[in-house]
């Protein structure tokens, strides 16, 4: 018998927001946490992620960011989930939410195999899926 095969080592959490992203990884193997804050610049994010022991898998939570790095990470060949927000399972009394907080529990997510991921859709998909989203506008009073 051979040794095993490790299928990923890093699990990676991105908080990701149109202005910052926080990220979180762990290291299968030394159980080591890295956390960074880092620009929402793919090319940024990329590299991050390629200077943490391999191979890594991303998640990020499904959100108005769209799935542009979901594409962009899957193309430079980075295996990439988008979580679906109602599926995650969230701490228990764990009322102090903060980006770094919320990108860690997301690559513990990732690590235990915890993440309900949805379709990533086409560029063209999610363009028609926006055109027909209704728009929210405030209520007046």
């Amino acid at each position: 018998m051979g040794a095993p095969v490790v299928f990923q080592r890093t699990s990676v959490g991105l908080d990701v927001h149109a202005r910052s992203v926080a990220a979180a990884a762990i290291d299968g193997q030394t159980g080591e946490i890295t956390r960074r804050k880092i620009t929402p610049d793919h090319g940024e994010i990329l590299a991050w992620i390629l200077s943490l022991a391999g191979p890594a898998r991303v998640v990020y939570e499904a959100g108005p960011t769209g799935f542009g790095l979901a594409r962009f990470l899957l193309a430079a060949g980075i295996e990439c989930l988008v979580a679906a927000p109602s599926k995650l399972q969230r701490p228990a009394g764990d009322r102090v939410k903060t980006d770094a907080r919320d990108a860690l529990h997301l690559a513990r997510l990732l690590h235990l195999g915890e993440v309900t991921s949805v379709t990533i859709p086409s560029v063209e998909q999610e363009a028609a899926r926006d055109l027909v989203r209704p728009v929210k506008t405030s209520a007046v009073i």
